[in-house]
Parts: structure tokens; C-alpha cells; sequence
């Protein structure tokens, strides 16, 4: 009797352990199959530049190379700009999803009708102005009276010295207006065929260090508050807010991360951005981002954050001077709302 109850003991255990066996890989088929969900694709966006690689740009390289757009669900290009249109007409236009602009180009770019806005200023400050050897004497607007100016040929660069030398009664006329184009503006001057241009310091006016060449500088901001706008500026258009703004948030999240790392890390960002613009001499990449990665956030609370103020500042001021017809509605041209919170 005791012998088969051990027998049907061991049958019953045998059985137990072939359904086990049985069940346990099937549910662990299954379990396997319900873990391995499927990784969501990630967001493709663009991002059109104003210009080649410069260290105006080094957050958005830092966030490509540490992965901080993969992190936040994005694949994203960066374009060079296009001969098919400006920056502002082809993100107003959908053909890019994100751009570098500036506040003037915004501004003059709302006044016609185009739904650009600035999502986040790359620079706290205006860190451009007018740049002269320093053996020329320019020290104010008033000495640029008999000199020749070598510029880009734009609207704002003769209002802009026509305003500052009437505020200093000084005739506009007896200054010689140029297109240099892109001929580099500090060799142009050290040439002798121009006396002055407008220069972004971080840039120009690092290379000018670099070749010896001192500069006297009279910068925009110390001149005239209105003249302290934002520039450069990362813009998209109002579709893209209206039907993407989870998008925009993403983006500006790993942006804001790559341009922080940058003021963290000067001489590593430095090294990223080389990487990603072998064209551009590495000396300069790197003595210009020691300089500029300071001034990305500046006195501000956050990278990035944008005043009311200054866009209706300089507005006013573009107004005032006919380079636009109309004021727009400033609050419209900007938003702070796609930043990290602080």
C-alpha cells in the first residue's frame, strides 16, 4: 500500500514538474514579449544655421555629441543656410522646424507677415559693435566723420552710425558707406582699405587678438540701451507651437543642457565643436569659446530667457529709425514659455 502511494506520489510530482516546465516557458515567452515594447522612434527635426560652425553654435554641437537630443526623444540635423531662402523665411515656412536668427531679423521678418518667433537667446548681451585699428583715434561716433566704413551693405548699419553721429552732432555724410561682403573685416582694415566695420567680438575680434592686430572697440550696448538686443536667437514658427510645442520643449530642454555644458566646460566644448567644424582654425575655436562661453547666460537667471523689455526696446528703436513701417506686438515675437524651469 505504501509502495504505491510513493508511486503515485512520483507520478503526481513527474507530472507537476512537466506542466511547470511547460508552463514556465510559455510564460516566460510571454513575459518576454510583453517587456520588449516597442522603442517609440525618435522626433526628426532640423535646425537651419546662420552661418558655418562658430561658437555661437557650440551648445547645439554639444547636444548632438553627449546625447542629449537622443535622451529627449529627438534626431536632429543641423543644416547649413540655404540659397533657397533665409533662415526666417524658411522656418516661418515650415521647411525647417528650428533656425538661428536674431531679433532684428525677427522683428523686420514679423513686421511682413512671416509667424517666426524666438524661443531662446543664445547671448544675454549684444556682443557686437564698431571695431578700428587702435592707431586710428575712433573712440566715439564723432570720429568717424571723414573714415570709410566697410560693412554688408545693410539698412540697420546706416541707420545705426546716422543715428549715433546725429546724437553726437557729427555730419553722417562725410562718412564713406562700403559692401566689403565677406571679406574678413579685420584684414580689411589692417590692409588699409576700410577704417572701421561692425564686428561680433567673440569671432572677429578674437582673430584680431590672435594676429596681434589691437582694436579699439565701441560697443552697441554701451552706446545706446535699446541697441542691447538679442542676438544670435533660436526661432521656430507658430504652426510648429500650436501643433508641436512637446517638440519645442524637448528641443530647448537638450539645447539649454548643451549650452550649459558649454559654460561648464569652455576647453571640452571647445574640443566638440573642432570636431564638428574642421574647417575653422582650432586656436581660435578655442580662445573664442573661453571668451563667449561667459557670456551665454551672463547676468541673467537662465540661459536662454528673453525680456519683454528688450524686444520692445529695440523695436521701438527700429521704428523710430524707418527700418520697419509699423510696430508689431512684441509679446507675440518671443516666448519664454519652452524653457527648462529654473
Amino acid at each position: 500500500m505504501r509502495a504505491k502511494k510513493i508511486l503515485s506520489l512520483t507520478l503526481m510530482i513527474s507530472l507537476c514538474a512537466l506542466l511547470l516546465v511547460t508552463g514556465c516557458g510559455t510564460n516566460s515567452q510571454e513575459s518576454a514579449e510583453s517587456s520588449q515594447t516597442p522603442t517609440p522612434s525618435p522626433d526628426k527635426v532640423t535646425i537651419m544655421l546662420d552661418w558655418t560652425p562658430n561658437t555661437n553654435h557650440t551648445g547645439l554641437y554639444v547636444a548632438k555629441d553627449k546625447g542629449y537630443f537622443s535622451k529627449n526623444g529627438l534626431d536632429v540635423q543641423i543644416v547649413p543656410p540655404s540659397s533657397q531662402g533665409t533662415v526666417e523665411q524658411l522656418v516661418a515656412t515650415g521647411k525647417a522646424d528650428f533656425g538661428i536668427s536674431a531679433q532684428e531679423q525677427v522683428t523686420d521678418a514679423r513686421g511682413q507677415g512671416l509667424p517666426l518667433v524666438s524661443i531662446a537667446t543664445i547671448l544675454q548681451h549684444n556682443t557686437s559693435g564698431f571695431a578700428s585699428l587702435a592707431d586710428k583715434s575712433i573712440h566715439t561716433a564723432k570720429d568717424f566723420a571723414g573714415k570709410t566704413y566697410g560693412g554688408w551693405g545693410l539698412p540697420s548699419e546706416t541707420a545705426t552710425i546716422k543715428a549715433l553721429m546725429d546724437k553726437e552732432k557729427a555730419d553722417f555724410s562725410k562718412v564713406k558707406m562700403i559692401n566689403i561682403g565677406d571679406a574678413d573685416p579685420v584684414v580689411s582694415m589692417a590692409k588699409g582699405d576700410i577704417d572701421l566695420t561692425w564686428i561680433f567680438y567673440g569671432w572677429e575680434g578674437i582673430q584680431a587678438e590672435l594676429s596681434g592686430t589691437p582694436l579699439n572697440m565701441i560697443w552697441l550696448k554701451d552706446i545706446n540701451s535699446a541697441l542691447d538686443d538679442y542676438t544670435p536667437v533660436f526661432v521656430t514658427n507658430e504652426k510648429m507651437i500650436q501643433e508641436k510645442p512637446d517638440v519645442i520643449r524637448r528641443f530647448t530642454k537638450a539645447v539649454s543642457e548643451g549650452y550649459q555644458y558649454a559654460i561648464n566646460n569652455p576647453d571640452d566644448a571647445a574640443n566638440i565643436l573642432i570636431k564638428n567644424a574642421p574647417e575653422a582654425d582650432p586656436q581660435l575655436i578655442k580662445k573664442s569659446q573661453a571668451w563667449l562661453s561667459p557670456q551665454y547666460q551672463a547676468d541673467a537667471l537662465q540661459w536662454g530667457v528673453q525680456k519683454a523689455s528688450v524686444w520692445h526696446d529695440y523695436t521701438q528703436w527700429m521704428f523710430d529709425q524707418k527700418l520697419i513701417d509699423k510696430m508689431i506686438d512684441t509679446d507675440k515675437a518671443f516666448t519664454n514659455d519652452f524653457l527648462p524651469k529654473a
